[in-house]
């Protein structure tokens, strides 16, 4: 394949919900530019873009392809995304790869939640878009209505390019109002068949013409006048006023059609090839600005001849294929088996082949020019969101800032021979989705594994039995509840053991004292005329220590105290380091007891981003969650709830959330501090961990 100038490439990311048809429109395209001989269909598990098991078994895309083709002159690199809730942080990464967005409403569902949430960020990019209204082929189909409904929910201007032929099973092909033409496709052919308006059409399609017109002279102030002073522009000016409107975002073409019907595809493709940027147009608008080690900014052009730099927007790890980084080179070349710098870890990578990418089909290529999106092999410690340049010229792009992952189970392997399996596994899986989160707790000793949902992690524990064949029992995360004391006690530790030759003698008098929350542990020595000898002090420190690991009350961490040891005694033959860190383990327990024990629980600082109308519901269970609300203040068209609320009323937060506001929520949460736990809860909780132990004891 020749290399494709900058200015013929469009770089579009596909979005949209699930059950908008993006995959069907995808395979429509394809078709069209005759990428593929043949239409596939998602029931059939066929399509270019859904090829993954999990894709094919649910029906649904769970994670971002690539589509590299042509169409005419133009070389298209079409990302088709997944749409579920719990997976749109893919679908973000993806935005910062690409110059454009086509976006994908069904004409019988209309604006859903997801859709909404990736209109965000679409605007926080200022991408360019292009409306398409797809399945007009259904029952119910009314183009008119979603495209209002959209309108008014995601709130920007939207011009049609294209109105239907026909609604429901009467639909058979779209009116292109610039070229005043009927479009239908030509039966078993990708090709289409040109009309004339129908007469039942005339007069709204010169309606439509009229508003197309009008507001691509809007869009360009000497187009404006033109049009005021002769009524009329040409073709030629109608698409000059579109491409200016989209590039600046002032306005979104709008088309229309069925994917299944391949009806609207054609008018579709010239739509994407007229009006959406070139990346070195896209460059033009939103330069490409980074950052060296030394934080002195820089920038570089979309052009072959700057140094290279590239952005890593998808890592795929195959055990059979091995480890392809997808990347877009945003200035410069890149050549097969070249070296290069990776300023995000401050190391060096050798890449091997390169390749474009259509679906799983990867197609060798010698060399790749700023704009283009390719696959390249065997980079090692590369992962997505890092930026790759020249070592001679360093350039650090700005990170992904995904939001958090929100829902977190605790998992064991099966088969205890397999936790090494689990562990690798998992965290390839994370190198693949940067949106997971993969951890070992040390206070709970637990595996954690979390995602942006339920669906998230379902399709994780697929994919780690197909691909590492490793299966995992699942359970709620402990809380790591931790123990500390309210009032000063003291205790002598003495353990005095004799047996045929030396013996064991350690003796200490231990003094427990509160510290304020979050300051942790302090040791203290007031031992005065060698009670203890200095040699034996830090045995007794060990021992207090080893202690804490364990309280009294329920087996949890002790924090937050002072321990001082203050008297003692040892025998000059008997006693021994080991003696003594028996002898401190021993004083810290009896202190402990008289100490008025008590159990902390994380309070976690909780943000809740909510639509207004959700507002006194969110609160109303936040509240009954034990949470503090702290503050409300609004940001865009959303609500900010700031509150504190323990961590063990947030371990199922998500799926109430979506409850609550119909998925328009998010949440994110860090830890604040430690409280103490009510004393009913404190009660049941402490029996719950007797009982456990009792069970593991009689096991």
């Amino acid at each position: 394949m020749s290399e494709p100038a900058t200015e013929r490439i469009r770089n579009i990311a596909l979005v949209s919900y699930t059950g908008a048809g993006k995959t069907s429109l995808a395979e429509a395209l394809l078709y069209t530019a005759r990428a593929i001989p043949a239409l596939g269909s998602v029931p059939s598990g066929n399509t270019v873009s859904d090829f993954e098991p999990e894709e094919l078994h649910h029906k649904f895309s769970v994670s971002a392809s690539v589509l590299h083709f042509t169409w005419n002159d133009t070389v298209f690199n079409l990302v088709d995304t997944p749409g579920a809730l719990s997976f749109l942080g893919e679908a973000k990464t993806i935005l910062r790869a690409v110059d454009g967005v086509l976006i994908v409403l069904g004409a019988t569902t209309g604006v859903r939640t997801e859709l909404e949430k990736i209109w965000v960020t679409i605007k926080e990019l200022q991408l360019p878009c292009v409306l398409f209204v797809n399945e007009l082929d259904k029952e119910r189909a009314d183009f008119r209505h979603a495209l209002e409904e959209c309108q008014k929910v995601l709130e920007f201007k939207a011009l049609p390019l294209t109105i239907p032929l026909g609604q429901g099973a009467g639909h058979d092909g779209v009116v292109d109002l610039l070229a005043s033409v009927a479009l239908r496709p030509e039966a078993g052919s990708p090709k289409v068949q040109q009309g004339e308006i129908p007469g039942d059409l005339t007069e709204a399609a010169a309606e439509a013409r009229k508003a197309l017109i009008e507001g691509a002279a809007e869009a360009d102030d000497q187009l404006l006048e033109k049009y005021l002073g002769e009524g009329e522009l040409s073709p030629e000016e109608i698409q000059q006023g579109l491409r200016a409107g989209t590039q600046s975002t002032v306005l979104v073409p709008v088309l229309c059609g069925s994917a299944v019907r391949n009806t609207g595809t054609t008018a579709l493709l010239d739509a994407l090839t007229r009006y959406l940027p070139s990346p070195t147009a896209a460059a033009a608008r939103r330069p490409l600005e980074g950052t060296t080690a030394q934080q002195e900014a820089v920038s570089r052009q979309a052009t072959p001849t700057e140094p290279f730099s590239a952005f890593v927007f998808k890592t795929l790890i195959d055990p059979f294929v091995g480890r392809l980084t997808y990347v877009r080179v945003l200035s410069g070349s890149l050549g097969a088996d070249s070296g290069f710098a990776n300023t995000t870890r401050d190391t060096k990578e050798k890449g091997g082949h390169l390749f474009t990418i259509l679906g799983k089909k990867y197609t060798q290529v010698p060399r790749a020019n700023a704009g283009e999106l390719v696959a390249i092999g065997k980079l090692k410690e590369t992962q997505t969101g890092d930026t790759l340049c020249d070592e001679r010229h360093p350039i650090r792009y700005p990170g992904l800032g995904l939001a958090k992952p929100v829902l977190s189970f605790a998992i064991e392997p099966k088969s205890k021979g397999d936790i090494e399996k689990v562990s690798m596994g998992l965290h390839k899986l994370v190198e693949e989705d940067p949106t997971l989160g993969f951890m070992r707790n040390q206070e709970t000793k637990e595996m954690i594994l979390s995602g942006a949902g339920q669906l998230h992690v379902d399709i994780t524990f697929e994919k780690l039995r197909r691909k590492y064949g490793a299966e995992v029992l699942v359970h709620t995360p402990k809380v790591p509840y931790k123990e500390t004391i309210r009032k000063m006690a003291q205790a002598q530790g003495k353990h005095k053991k004799q047996t045929g030759g030396h013996g064991q003698f350690g003796d200490c008098w231990i003094q427990l004292d509160p510290l304020p929350r979050g300051k942790g542990f302090r040791f203290e020595n007031k031992i005065v005329g060698g009670a203890i000898p200095r040699n034996f002090i830090p045995a007794v420190e060990k021992g207090v220590i080893e202690a804490m690991h364990a309280g009294t009350l329920a087996g949890f961490q002790v924090v937050d105290i002072h321990v001082t040891v203050f008297d003692g005694s040892y025998h000059t033959v008997d006693s021994s380091e080991m003696a003594f860190k028996i002898a401190g383990s021993m004083g810290f327990k009896k202190a402990m007891e008289s100490a008025q024990p008590v159990l902390l629980e994380p309070v976690m600082n909780v943000e809740v981003l909510t639509p207004g109308d959700c507002v006194g519901a969110v609160i109303g269970d936040l509240n009954s969650k034990r949470g503090r609300v702290s503050g409300i203040t609004t940001k865009g068209n959303t609500q900010s709830i700031a509150a504190f609320v323990p961590l063990s009323e947030m371990l199922k937060y998500a799926p109430t959330l979506n409850s609550l506001t119909g998925g328009r929520g998010t949440y994110t949460m860090d830890f604040s501090t430690s409280e103490e736990v009510p004393r009913e809860l404190a009660t049941r909780v402490i029996d719950e961990q007797k009982a456990a132990k009792q069970a593991m004891a009689e096991a």
